[in-house]
């Protein structure tokens, strides 16, 4: 374990949600509805929302923070800032900001957050109407590569390929997913189950992806209040303590260019040992593993580079009983993930790990001390967060 460290001297102390709708269906703008899950993620603290004084926001993101302090009515904030990138690799990597701003002393309480309202702004699973391709894109989206299934399919079956990995192992995380989901009400997909013929029979949306190995696209908002250990004893819930937060990338790995040295990845190779030291623990030691799911293929490939199953060993590793959160030896996604609960660009993936630490998922895996979040397969820069309910692992 390194000596520079954040661990165990952050926690998460409040987790917020709105109401989950599907993409166009929300009737409150984007921004609303992200004041409102941070309202929501102060009162799960137990805190006044004019205790924040930070904000770590997603890549991307519209929701400025000098706009939503003044919305909030607090009165300064000493802290703010972006992740870089796109896709999903922003959901840890903001939360690793934020813990790094109050292990460093930049801010007290720091909020991250995610509002999304596809039918406000556009959709993301389609390819995008512009009448100039630009940068990266120029060599792809003229030859009808547009898609985010087009850009993730091809590595995905390139590390299919490469290691006789059958659809029945895309199967079993889709099923992990929305069978976890009929237990959470807040769910999209709630009283909508999957079965193994739903899946086959699902018509193609491009190879090796099925209608429900994608996820879904969604309204809604997230947030999530990090402080330091100290201050978290004292708050309303058991804390979540922040064991490593990690970010980063392999060599040349955008999720448009395809020109990767090492194409068949999900681009956590480089990321998980310096998560893993940083924490102080092994993936022997996760109890329970949410893993963004933009397609399955992502979840198959991160799997394998945090270390939970070698390559060769997916067929067999990959069923729903290994993925269950009552049975299971690595319980998957078990609020539903962006497959089944809803698309939150991952931060509900977040929520989710929060919840299992402190005994309250609607799908709780027993005795659940530590959780791990995988946010962004794929994409250029990815993140990834451990948190537990003891501040120290052992």
């Amino acid at each position: 374990m390194t000596d520079r460290t954040i661990r165990g001297k952050t926690a998460i102390v409040g987790i917020g949600e709105t109401r989950y709708y599907k993409r166009g269906a929300s009737p409150d703008p984007e921004f609303k509805m992200t004041l409102d899950a941070i309202i929501l993620a102060a009162e799960d603290a137990g805190i006044s929302v004019r205790d924040i004084d930070g904000f770590a926001s997603y890549s991307n993101d519209r929701n400025d923070p000098p706009r939503l302090a003044t919305a909030l009515g607090i009165p300064a904030f000493t802290f703010s800032n972006m992740f870089w990138g796109g896709g999903g690799g922003g959901g840890s990597g903001a939360v690793a900001n934020a813990a790094a701003a109050v292990a460093a002393g930049y801010a007290d309480v720091v909020v991250a957050y995610r509002g999304l309202a596809q039918g406000q702004f556009g959709r993301f699973g389609q390819g995008p109407k512009i009448p100039v391709a630009a940068g990266a894109g120029a060599f792809t989206a003229p030859y009808g590569l547009m898609s985010p299934a087009q850009m993730f399919a091809m590595r995905v079956r390139r590390f299919m390929h490469d290691y006789h990995v059958d659809q029945e192992a895309l199967r079993a995380v889709a099923l992990a997913s929305y069978h976890h989901a009929q237990y959470n009400p807040r769910a999209v997909m709630y009283n909508r189950p999957l079965s193994e013929e739903d899946y086959d029979n699902s018509r193609w949306i491009v190879e090796p992806f099925h209608l429900f190995d994608c996820c879904q696209e969604n309204d809604g908002a997230a947030a999530i209040i990090i402080t330091s250990a100290e201050r978290a004893r004292d708050l309303r819930h058991p804390p979540a303590y922040i064991l490593g937060a990690a970010q980063g990338s392999d060599f040349r790995q955008a999720a448009t260019a395809h020109n990767a040295p090492d194409y068949g990845t999900s681009n956590f190779k480089p990321l998980a040992p310096k998560l893993y030291a940083q924490a102080g623990v092994g993936p022997d030691e996760v109890d329970v593993l949410q893993s963004y799911e933009n397609f399955t293929g992502g979840v198959m490939m991160s799997i394998v580079e945090h270390g939970f199953c070698e390559p060769e060993e997916v067929n067999d590793f990959f069923t729903l009983e290994n993925f269950s959160a009552k049975t299971g030896t690595l319980p998957l996604n078990t609020s539903g993930g962006n497959l089944a609960e809803c698309y939150m660009h991952g931060l509900e993936l977040i929520t989710e790990a929060v919840r299992q630490v402190r005994g309250t998922s609607p799908c709780q895996v027993e005795s659940a001390n530590i959780s791990m979040v995988t946010s962004g397969p794929m994409v250029q820069p990815v993140s990834s967060l451990i948190v537990a309910a003891a501040a120290s692992s052992s």
